[in-house]
């Protein structure tokens, strides 16, 4: 049989170019750049795109170095210094910063970004600094503890009523931090229901229901004495609830007849909720502080001479009538219109009149004797009610910094606030002015101690070099 013949449509192609190929080559090609490796070729093209860019390859011979006395006879030159390393990066905890460029200002802030939406920008604008009270419990940023409280305050209205039996029996650390972080993470905050779900459990009729035992408060809460509530005073909850919850009133009930003349009185009213509470967080944001009361403070103080630490962080100016700082009444007696509160519209800047500020301030002081730490940020406006004094009746009033307050080592007086080269110039003569009230009022203190009391450190913000040049210019401006 015939051979069968298959036609290939497929074929290694030939590795001779077809001759219309070769003829348009160039006819500069010769047998010697055949023969030229890739290397070789390499190093001529970089050898001649350096000669187009007029550029020398210069290599630097590694010269022995010898000993200075040698040196000297020979006369030679001595070896240059090694070029310094860079400097490590490092951001404002000390760690050391990512490889790279550091990020745009657009990044850090967005509230400053054109870019960044409204609501955005509402959220940020009126927002202050917040430092935590030393002594009390922070988980690490990041790790297991703090990525499932921060998840747990975020899903805080559904982790409230699925877990209500379960959150007051969790270890103390971790439900004062639990408080910290709903109350400042959590969007309407942390409501004076939710303090108590934390504190003292459900409600007995639930507790009843489930057949749950009631829990015995006194050692439920024994060791807790941090309690931190930032964010949440005068937004979700007020002083007075707080106060009513921390110190419930005393129901008036008949007197028994006792079977024995020696047995002991019993005690009447519910016990303390946090019989050991020495540290208090009050800071607020400047949006919420017309909403928070120095009168429900004074009343809550009076219940805690044993407080060390307070946070009053972005508190307004104080004031038992902020409201009426408007409001006159006319005088039966002579017909004029008299002020109706203590603080008037010009009381500070014109008259100069700090005396219901400095009124309050001593009767806080009274109450607190025990303080050793006091967070005023935020506050730069009414700094100088902490240093002035006033003519009461047949007395001077003003802030005991030697007797009542006489503990207190350490006054955070910082504006809250970052000032950047962005910034306008009546925000730096602002910061600026917070700045020389804070140290004014730390030379008034160590004045008035002047030895006989402890030594007080003084928190405050700096200026930077750029700052402190438009400050210096204001200033050679208005004098001229």
């Amino acid at each position: 049989m015939p051979k069968k013949r298959h036609n290939n449509k497929y074929s290694k192609p030939p590795s001779v170019a077809p001759p219309s190929l070769a003829l348009s080559s160039s006819s500069r090609t010769t047998p010697e750049q055949h023969e030229r490796s890739v290397n070789q070729l390499l190093a001529e093209m970089r050898r001649t795109s350096l000669k187009r860019n007029g550029a020398q390859t210069s290599f630097s011979t590694a010269t022995p170095t010898v000993p200075p006395s040698i040196r000297q006879i020979l006369q030679i030159p001595e070896t240059p210094a090694p070029v310094p390393r860079r400097p490590l990066r490092r951001d404002a905890n000390g760690r050391r910063a990512p490889p790279g460029p550091p990020p745009p200002r657009s990044w850090i802030s967005l509230a400053q970004s054109r870019h960044a939406p409204n609501d955005l920008k509402a959220d940020v604008e009126g927002r202050i600094r917040h430092w935590p009270l030393p002594g009390g419990y922070v988980p690490e940023p990041h790790s297991l503890i703090d990525q499932a409280l921060r998840q747990m305050a975020l899903d805080w209205e559904q982790q409230r009523d699925w877990n209500q039996f379960y959150l007051y029996t969790l270890p103390n650390h971790l439900r004062i931090a639990l408080i910290g972080y709903v109350s400042e993470l959590y969007e309407p905050g942390l409501s004076i229901k939710d303090l108590r779900l934390i504190l003292t459990g459900p409600s007995d009729d639930l507790l009843a229901q489930y057949e749950v035992d009631k829990p015995d408060l006194n050692n439920l809460n024994g060791d807790i004495f941090y309690l931190d509530l930032s964010g949440s005073a005068g937004k979700s909850l007020t002083l007075k609830e707080l106060s009513e919850l921390l110190y419930p009133p005393k129901a008036v009930a008949e007197a028994d007849l006792q079977d024995s003349w020696d047995a002991a009185e019993p005690v009447p009213g519910p016990a303390k909720l946090l019989p050991n509470l020495t540290r208090l967080s009050l800071a607020v944001d400047p949006r919420n502080a017309p909403a928070v009361s120095w009168k429900h403070l004074l009343s809550l103080a009076g219940k805690l001479p044993t407080l060390t630490h307070l946070n009053l962080s972005g508190w307004p100016e104080p004031s038992l009538t902020p409201n009426a700082k408007f409001a006159k009444v006319a005088s039966r007696l002579t017909g004029r219109s008299v002020q109706y509160g203590g603080t008037g519209p010009y009381s500070h800047t014109l008259d100069g009149d700090w005396s219901e500020a400095i009124l309050i301030l001593k009767r806080l002081s009274k109450s607190l004797y025990s303080l050793e730490y006091l967070d005023l940020t935020g506050c730069g406006d009414w700094f100088p009610a902490l240093m002035r004094s006033s003519d009461g009746d047949f007395t001077v009033d003003f802030v005991d910094w030697v007797g009542d307050w006489g503990k207190i080592t350490t006054l955070r007086l910082c504006s809250g606030y970052a000032i950047s080269d962005d910034s306008s110039t009546s925000q730096i003569l602002r910061f600026a002015g917070w700045i020389e009230f804070a140290t004014a009022v730390e030379k008034h203190i160590r004045a008035q101690r002047s030895g006989r009391g402890r030594w007080i450190t003084v928190e405050k913000d700096t200026l930077t070099e750029s700052t402190k040049a438009v400050v210096e210019s204001e200033r050679l401006k208005g004098a001229t």
